[in-house]
């Protein structure tokens, strides 16, 4: 599995292969967006490999967009599915009382952050995040009597009405969106502690100012690590002062949990790595087990709807109930939060020296096994690059930042450079790289410029050897043909054939 390239194409294969693709490209929607980056056809899978119908292996980062926690067919969610199927319980029961709900709901409650499972409600929605996340928008709407919401530059919240006003490329008059901390592409220009500061105070500033223009919200929502946005971990401090800043006026917070939870980020809900309790978790994807499930937990005290307020036909689903009740329990019971915390840092920092390798590598960052690594134009600089005695861009001088006691503590200008302009060429031709040596990544980010990874839980040592060899094969192909021939490069290309350095 470690070696640079796919399995060989068998020729009697590829006829039925290309015709799959032919007739999927003529009928299916022009809406289809990974099809479109990743020409395979799929015929098997288990754990991290995927069997192409022209008989191609890839190693899969996707990870059905972080829904396979455990990977393809993983024997106790086949077996987990088998009982209910040889048992002849009903599979759609709308939202009725079964064993195998129950089951779920208290594998679920066992996981929850503390001070929400114990005073906990659980609705089922319809199978997919976004319906969760327009479920718990109608529910801080209906406990708080406001109307507007909160939300966050580069969010993605799903792709129903509702889900898209509150994500990050939409507009609408009920959703504010303030700023959302990040190091590498700081909207302030500063970065660390104190570009998180400066957001912080951004936001308490638009809920406290009477003229801001934006009212007293129904909620603020927010993902713990911005996935489509670019794969960015928010601070610790930062969400604990959003927890605080939502606390004391009463504000709902909604944690968008749909990509994160169930261990991804190294622990098993990213809000936990902050510390904090929210109002409202949206939960799907790896909850199901690989199959449709969603569901939004809430404090008890906000449970007012009245019978029917948010309802869905598919919100029974025994498969994926039975599915999701025995993933969360294999990723507790074998502390696969722990595994991929460790294992993440690992892969971090073996990416972190492959981008002083190439200056086509912006940034690498994530948590735990949610891993990005930006492209960008290599021959640019930035706009207003620093340095030492220059302002940063975007800033006018040293801005001020008081403490909690009203201590000042100053942004000294010229601390980090302008990154350079991203490249979602780059990023794409590194994607079709990837896929020639057998290697299945996702894109993200503001322009489609990172290469997202997103491993199962259960990737071995010998499997993430595999998958950084390759993709730092594919970075090194990509930098050959778009950038400067560096000594760098030229070491890294000696080192792959083991000619030495010397």
């Amino acid at each position: 599995m470690a070696g640079p390239t796919a399995v060989a194409e068998p020729s009697q294969a590829r006829p039925a292969h290309e015709g799959i693709l032919r007739r999927q490209s003529a009928r299916e929607s022009a809406a289809r967006t990974y099809a479109r980056a990743l020409p395979i056809v799929p015929v098997r899978a288990r754990g991290l490999t995927i069997e192409g119908a022209d008989g191609r292996r890839y190693l899969d980062c996707l990870s059905g967009a972080g829904t396979l926690a455990l990977g393809h067919n993983h024997p106790v969610v086949l077996e987990a599915i088998r009982k209910v199927l040889d048992s002849g319980a009903p599979l759609h029961v709308l939202d009725l009382a079964t064993p195998v709900k129950d089951a779920f709901i208290t594998e679920l409650f066992r996981t929850l952050p503390p001070g929400l499972a114990d005073h906990a409600r659980v609705q089922f929605c319809g199978p997919a995040g976004t319906d969760a996340v327009e479920a718990a928008f109608k529910l801080v709407r209906a406990a708080t009597g406001r109307n507007g919401i909160l939300a966050f530059a580069g969010a993605y919240h799903g792709m129903t009405s509702g889900a898209l006003e509150a994500s990050g490329g939409a507009f609408d008059v009920r959703v504010a969106r303030l700023p959302y901390p990040q190091d590498y592409r700081c909207p302030f220009g500063v970065g660390g502690p104190h570009g998180a500061e400066l957001a912080a105070r951004w936001t308490q500033s638009v809920l406290d100012d009477p003229k801001s223009g934006v009212p007293l919200p129904a909620g603020m929502i927010l993902e713990p690590v911005q996935g489509e946005g670019g794969v960015l971990p928010a601070p610790d401090e930062w969400m604990r002062r959003m927890r605080r800043i939502t606390a004391d006026r009463s504000v709902p917070l909604i944690a968008d949990e749909v990509q994160t939870g169930v261990g991804r980020t190294g622990a098993f809900w990213a809000v936990e790595h902050s510390g904090i309790t929210p109002d409202v978790m949206v939960l799907s994807k790896a909850i199901g087990g690989s199959l449709p499930l969603a569901v939004v937990v809430y404090r008890d005290d906000l449970d007012v709807w009245e019978p029917g307020a948010h309802a869905g036909t598919f919100r029974g689903n025994q498969l994926a109930m039975a599915a999701g009740t025995a993933t969360m329990a294999y990723v507790r019971e074998n502390d696969l939060t722990a595994r991929a915390a460790t294992l993440g840092a690992r892969m971090l920092q073996q990416l972190r020296s492959l981008a002083q390798e190439f200056s086509v590598i912006g940034d690498v960052r994530g948590r735990g096994l949610m891993i990005g690594v930006e492209m960008v134009d290599g021959e640019m600089e930035g706009e207003g690059e620093t340095a030492e005695g220059k302002e940063p861009a975007g800033l006018l001088g040293t801005i001020g930042l008081g403490g909690p006691r009203g201590a000042s503590a100053a942004v000294v200008p010229g601390t980090i450079p302008s990154p350079r302009p991203a490249s979602p060429e780059l990023a794409a031709a590194v994607q079709r790289e990837c896929l020639r040596r057998g290697l299945i990544v996702e894109l993200g980010g503001r322009h489609a410029s990172v290469i997202r990874l997103l491993p199962p839980l259960t990737i071995t040592d010998e499997q993430t050897t595999a998958v950084l060899d390759r993709l730092a094969d594919a970075v090194a192909a990509v930098a050959r043909s778009h950038g400067p021939d560096s000594e760098r490069q030229r070491r890294h290309r000696r080192r792959g054939r083991g000619e030495g350095t010397g």
